[in-house]
């Protein structure tokens, strides 16, 4: 709530309560009144009795509307103060028994008002999922929080850093590569790059390699010079060198270009041939498996595998606040269009709000069901603190109109007991 709500929210408070006060006042007076008017009928009626007997039923009415007016303002007012100041016993009952009271009000309210049923059942009442997606969805609210959290993220990986948990998490993501074991993976990936034939595509791309290096000069002299090497004296002095060079380049062109036209040439059978029986190899062979735990675990000991995740740490943090700063941040940009998609899900997604509001009636319940003998206490403890008068004057101004009520039925009952008995007393035992 802002200053300003506070402010209001006071001056309608005192607003309230001067209104409240105002209309006390105005009770109070008049069941005043009408008890000083009772008194001066009474006066009056006894006065002409003797003159107009039937006067005799109204100074019954009114002697017996006294009574029952005085008795019942004694009453309301021996709630909060003592009558006429007089220090009668079991009078000026609320200040006398404050702590008494707010222990009891604390306990009312834990046990009738905090009670796991009823906390439940209003809790059901309220969609917190709707109100979390409605306030997701709203951009500028999900820019806001992507702002904040875009700035926590830096120094959250530095105290990650600094309390040993990249270590720790290092460690058990080694521990986790080295259960892995290499060669059935790599077989089933093999197994999935094969499925439609890919391998394929990387034949023809040895196919073009080959191609390249029977038209490169350098590689086909150097070939040139192993044949040379190879063959006896005689035919070197007959350039049969330049012959078979010739003939294997146009031997081995043409082979390609087979292999490469037909999809069903046998040099490709033959690499389908090799790549199964090597796939099989590294399923079943404990030569191979033994071969690739060894790479695998040679790997994982090297010192720039164990530094991997410290750099990463250090790289991700240096990168986001250094985007942080941009005024066109791409991580706070993407961070609030997935605040306010997960928003626009979650109001669409009837089945992912039950089960949110379900999670939170539960977290709620528990935490009212752990702090309501904490709120009976604070509450207990600040009726206790309050002041004697202060709590006596909100109490009577929220209450007091009501009870000055009781005042005006006290002298309505009081009379009219009044005159029922004066018409007893005349007519039957009287007569």
């Amino acid at each position: 709530m802002s200053q300003a709500e506070a402010s209001s929210s006071a001056l309608t408070a005192t607003a309230d309560n001067d209104a409240k006060l105002k209309a006390l006042r105005f009770t109070k007076l008049v069941a005043t009144a009408a008890l000083a008017l009772c008194v001066a009928v009474f006066a009056v009626a006894k006065s002409f009795e003797a003159r107009y007997p039937w006067l005799g039923f109204v100074a019954a009415f009114a002697e017996a509307a006294t009574i029952g007016g005085l008795a019942d303002w004694y009453a309301v007012v021996a709630l909060f103060r003592r009558p006429l100041g007089l220090p009668i016993p079991h009078t000026a009952i609320i200040p006398r028994n404050q702590e008494r009271i707010a222990d009891n009000l604390g306990r009312f309210i834990e046990v009738n008002f905090l009670a796991p049923g009823p906390v439940r059942e209003k809790l059901e009442e309220v969609d917190f999922s709707a109100l979390v997606a409605d306030w997701l969805a709203d951009r500028s609210r999900a820019e806001g929080l992507s702002r904040f959290v875009v700035k926590l993220v830096p120094q959250a990986l530095s105290a990650i850093g600094q309390s040993g948990l990249r270590d720790f998490v290092s460690a058990r993501m080694l521990e986790q590569l080295d259960k892995v074991q290499v060669a059935p993976l790599a077989a089933d990936l093999l197994t999935a790059f094969t499925d439609d034939r890919r391998h394929q595509k990387l034949f023809d791309q040895l196919i073009r390699v080959l191609g390249r290096f029977l038209k490169d000069e350098q590689a086909l002299e150097a070939l040139r010079g192993k044949i040379h090497d190879e063959l006896p004296t005689l035919f070197n002095l007959f350039r049969a060198d330049a012959y078979l060079l010739k003939k294997i380049v146009a031997s081995a062109g043409a082979l390609l270009e087979e292999a490469g036209a037909d999809p069903h040439h046998p040099l490709r059978e033959e690499f389908d041939r090799f790549v199964m029986g090597f796939i099989d190899s590294l399923k079943t062979s404990k030569a191979y498996a033994r071969r690739a735990e060894q790479l695998k675990r040679g790997l994982l000991e090297r010192p720039e595998i164990r530094d991997l995740a410290r750099d990463m740490w250090e790289s991700l943090g240096r990168f986001v606040e250094q985007d942080s700063t941009l005024p066109d941040s791409s991580v706070r940009a993407h961070l609030a269009d997935l605040l306010v998609e997960a928003g626009r899900q979650l109001s669409r997604d009837a089945q992912i709000r039950a089960d949110m509001n379900q999670g939170f009636v539960v977290a709620l319940s528990a935490f009212v069901e752990t702090q309501k003998s904490g709120v009976s206490q604070f509450i207990a403890d600040q009726v206790k603190r309050w002041d004697l008068a202060q709590l006596t004057r909100l109490i009577e101004v929220n209450i007091g109109r009501d009870l000055q009520y009781i005042r005006f039925n006290g002298m309505i009952i009081g009379g009219l007991a009044g005159l029922a008995l004066y018409g007893f007393e005349r007519f039957v035992l009287g007569g």
